[in-house]
């Protein structure tokens, strides 16, 4: 299935909120006086949001496969030598 650059960039803010929700879902749970009587709810957000990192992961391989985008670093492997 083909994605337009732009269908990837709107797929990725939505990854992204729903990440800060999440994140701060967590926080949430984890300050309440009883956090263990949240133990699933919380195992669930954190896995949830291992996911969408993941799925944020690829969504940033596949846009920069559209546009050859040269890292902010520059084209050279961190700890190489640059002649």
């Amino acid at each position: 299935m083909e994605f337009s650059r732009e269908d990837l960039t709107e797929a990725k803010r939505q990854i992204d909120s729903t990440l800060h929700k999440l994140r701060e879902t967590i926080k949430t749970f984890e300050s309440k006086e009883n956090p263990e009587r949240y133990k699933s709810q919380i195992t669930l957000a954190k896995r949830r949001v291992k996911a969408f990192e993941i799925a944020n992961w690829f969504i940033e391989q596949e846009r920069n496969a559209k546009e050859e985008i040269v890292p902010e670093n520059g084209p050279y492997p961190e700890n190489t030598a640059r002649n």
